[in-house]
């Protein structure tokens, strides 16, 4: 017989909350002891929330909403935590759809843990267009299928993740809180295996400039290195991505500005030329594969100029504001 297991949603109330709490009814096996939606816009209302709460039928009498304020996805998983008494704990993003057998699925990965086991990892899907090349947006979304530890569908032991001392809310963003808690974790002793549920992560819609705001996360990495040094990259199997080359971009691009005004035009003009180099053959990258409307042209064209100076800004604003962080301790309840 399995342990029971809770169900914790951080959540802003999007539209997408019903069908995720309908999928989760839908599932065959057996039901979570506890599900917690946990609020975390700054003002939370009824409204939207309660037709969500709708479709939970039976399950309506197991779930309890409580909020968090607004402070992010990991400090929203910690009061959803610190809410359960169940054994094991698997956070879901309220923009998930699980799989029909789901609920079987997890009592199955939950009876074959072994006792040292803290974590198991679902299986993500992500589910792309077939009648044309997935936008740059898509593709992005898609890299979460190969994501390790991602808490889209990931279950912990409650007594791996006390003691660790729960999320790091310092993390504010659905970025790398994810790798943070699963590297902390396996250094308190603990496994992180691979389940066999499977959950679909259906691609937002999304705005021509969410890749810039994207770069905000470059701040969370260097919070990580400071966290896990240098090697974390490594050890968490994530992509290290273009930073490097954003940098170098991007410093090709200021000293050609300040070549320019201190008159030395020959190698201004180099520079520039390495600037221009370096931003086609990142915009060229990310057209390439797409669909190649004009939409996306003129978008990848724009937001390619753009994102090296800001992952270069947030980067380096992220190594000055973390540059003395400790490790994470959890916030009194």
């Amino acid at each position: 017989m399995s342990p029971s297991y809770a169900v914790v949603i951080p959540t802003l109330v999007r539209d997408t909350l019903a069908d995720c709490l309908g999928a989760l009814v839908a599932a065959t096996g057996p039901k979570p002891a506890e599900i917690v939606l946990v609020d975390d816009r700054p003002d939370p209302g009824p409204g939207p929330l309660e037709h969500a709460l709708s479709v939970l039928g039976d399950l309506r009498e197991r779930t309890s909403v409580v909020a968090s304020g607004g402070r992010g996805p990991a400090a929203a998983r910690n009061t959803g935590l610190r809410a359960v008494a169940a054994p094991w704990v698997a956070f879901l993003d309220d923009d998930v759809q699980v799989g029909p057998h789901w609920c079987e699925q997890l009592a199955q990965d939950l009876a074959d843990a072994s006792p040292d086991t803290g974590g198991l990892q679902g299986v993500i899907a992500v589910p792309l267009p077939g009648e044309r090349r997935p936008t740059d947006w898509e593709r992005g979304t898609a890299g979460l299928a190969q994501a390790r530890w991602i808490t889209a569908d990931m279950a912990f032991r409650a007594d791996a993740l006390k003691q660790v001392g729960g999320f790091d809310e310092r993390f504010r963003r659905a970025f790398r809180e994810d790798a943070d808690i699963a590297l902390r974790v396996l250094d308190a002793g603990w496994r992180i295996q691979q389940g066999r549920r499977t959950t679909r992560h259906p691609v937002r819609p999304a705005d021509r400039w969410v890749s810039l705001r994207a770069q905000r996360g470059n701040a969370d990495d260097a919070l990580m290195r400071y966290l896990h040094g240098p090697d974390w990259w490594e050890r968490a199997g994530a992509p290290r991505g273009r930073l490097r080359t954003h940098l170098a971009v991007t410093a090709a691009g200021a000293a050609a500005c300040a070549l320019a005004v201190t008159g030395h035009g020959r190698a201004a003009a180099t520079a520039a030329l390495g600037w221009a180099a370096g931003t086609a053959e990142f915009a060229w990258a990310r057209i390439a594969p797409g669909p190649r409307t004009r939409h996306e042209v003129t978008t990848l064209l724009a937001t390619s100029a753009l994102i090296p100076p800001a992952a270069t800004w947030h980067w380096l604003s992220g190594l000055q504001r973390h540059r003395n962080a400790p490790a994470w301790q959890e916030v009194a309840s």
